[in-house]
């Protein structure tokens, strides 16, 4: 079987460095990168555009490895360590310099790969660089190992959206933006006027196994699987007249979106710049009022002529979202399974609680409501100040729900008093809009919603650091125990709050989990 190969004739400097861009965005944890070419034919070009890339600076001084054979750096996404092996003696010292151990921290970008007699992973992508004819100008050829072929075919078919949507030459910047827990991919284009866009890759993603009545858990749990509810639901709250990128491009099939760039006020960032927390959150009260003052469609058409259906959230969604917390965070702060009594009292309680929120009149649930996902747009008026930028997974649900997810942010605090600040403003924007708003039954499901969502989080924290190696979020852990102690006073939760008292009791809370 022949190696997937591309080849990218007679590239200016400014052409190798933006295709050094575009492979940051390709690349890994664990994939080498093999440079190969004479002397200034470019590698070092290539490297440093990469590496500038990945950390997301691009004016980040790169020192040339050839004396040191090698430079680690630190970047937000991973480790990058860049080898030049011109001057090595022996092919042995190459166990000397670490490059096992860099693969496993990260990525590995090695000039003069030929240098390492075979000890370089032959499962890699290889670049190699040609003169031609003028002075300033190169041939490049890339090629990936047989094991790599589905992201090179994926470097395709983004190259190819580009091209058709008009912004495959004329982009002069092509940089990874750093995302929360999503695997999503985004990136950002700038033209040589100015103008920006962000680039979507969210190719379809393979149905889990089946976990419950034949049903994945993405599918009990109403998660968007391809590009397609985004879409919809982008144009359907672009209609309602509220701030939402809008989509230049789309390829529904491939997964791939071209979309308004909002800017970088991102509510989480502005607040650690200095921002007005108390006035930013108000802005996004506001925002949700505006977003629930619209009745969400049942049914939104897309452009190949089929329809997207607006889940409704209902009790599988909720139950297999608390179940999280017994099946990775439990186990990682017992080293243990949950004992199945723990569990059985665990759900019995919760189903009340259930009953009493379904009954809750229902509006968008846009389900991610909260500081990552909005964005500050001074230059609009309100409730167009606010970007909102992920929804896909939205559903129609009760009301409480989003509104909790703002008040009781799970990257960053917001001050109880805020929060009932807050509140209030909502109760009232919403009874006097709304006569027959019964405040009281909204408290309950407000309280009872933040339980809930905090219990989710708890156990997708503890999953993302068990599973995916993402142990930053355990870092917010204590934030959330806070919230959900918040939560649980409400007098209707009572049973559910001995429950965790008696399970997981506020001594243990604070310790360190076990992954």
């Amino acid at each position: 079987m022949m190696h997937p190969s591309f080849s990218f004739p007679n590239l200016t400097e400014g052409d190798v460095s933006r295709l050094a861009q575009e492979i940051a965005f390709l690349v890994q944890p664990g994939d080498t990168l093999a440079l190969e070419g004479d002397l200034g034919a470019g590698k070092s070009t290539f490297a440093r555009a990469l590496i500038r890339a990945v950390a997301g600076d691009p004016g980040l001084e790169i020192p040339s490895p050839t004396f040191t054979l090698v430079q680690s750096y630190e970047t937000p996404r991973f480790e990058i360590a860049h080898f030049d092996l011109y001057r090595l003696s022996d092919p042995s010292e190459i166990d000397e310099l670490g490059l096992d151990a860099a693969l496993t921290r990260g990525i590995a970008i090695v000039e003069w790969p030929s240098h390492g007699d075979g000890r370089i992973p032959a499962d890699r992508l290889t670049l190699r660089f040609d003169e031609t004819t003028a002075f300033d100008r190169r041939n490049v050829y890339l090629e990936a190992a047989i094991d790599l072929a589905a992201r090179l075919d994926r470097f395709a078919a983004i190259r190819q959206f580009l091209e058709r949507a008009g912004w495959a030459d004329a982009a002069t910047a092509f940089s990874y933006l750093q995302g929360d827990a999503s695997p999503r991919r985004y990136a950002r284009l700038v033209k040589p006027d100015g103008t920006r866009a962000i680039l979507m890759d969210a190719p379809q993603k393979p149905d889990g196994p089946p976990i419950r009545d034949g049903k994945s858990y993405s599918a009990i749990a109403h998660l968007a699987e391809n590009v397609r509810a985004f879409v919809a639901i982008d144009r359907a709250l672009e209609a309602a007249g509220l701030s939402v990128p809008r989509i230049f491009a789309e390829d529904l099939s491939e997964g791939l979106l071209l979309i308004e760039d909002l800017g970088d006020a991102v509510f989480g960032a502005e607040v650690k710049k200095g921002g007005n927390q108390a006035s930013l959150w108000q802005r996004g009260v506001d925002a949700l009022l505006a977003v629930q003052a619209t009745t969400p469609p049942e049914r939104i058409p897309l452009s190949d002529g089929t329809t997207f259906e607006l889940p409704i959230a209902d009790r599988g969604v909720l139950e297999i979202e608390i179940e999280l917390l017994l099946d990775w965070y439990w186990p990682a702060l017992r080293e243990s399974p949950a004992p199945q009594a723990a569990r059985d009292t665990f759900s019995a309680i919760w189903q009340s609680v259930f009953d009493r929120v379904l009954k809750q009149p229902k509006t968008w649930l846009l389900r991610d409501f909260h500081s990552p996902n909005l964005i500050a747009l001074d230059d609009r008026e309100p409730p167009r100040d606010v970007g909102i930028i992920d929804f896909q997974d939205a559903m129609i649900g009760p009301a409480a729900y989003d509104l909790v997810s703002l008040l009781q942010d799970a990257r960053l605090d917001v001050p109880a008093d805020l929060e009932r600040q807050l509140f209030q403003r909502y109760l009232s924007a919403v009874g006097t809009r709304n006569a027959s708003f019964d405040p009281a039954e909204f408290a309950f499901s407000y309280a009872a919603l933040g339980a809930q969502r905090n219990t989710k989080i708890l156990g997708i924290f503890a999953r993302l650091a068990a599973r995916d190696g993402k142990r930053q979020y355990l870092a917010h852990v204590p934030r959330i125990w806070g919230y959900l102690e918040r939560d649980l006073q409400h007098e209707a939760l009572a049973p559910l709050r001995a429950w965790y008292d008696d399970n997981l009791p506020r001594s243990q809370r604070a310790e360190a989990l076990n992954i």
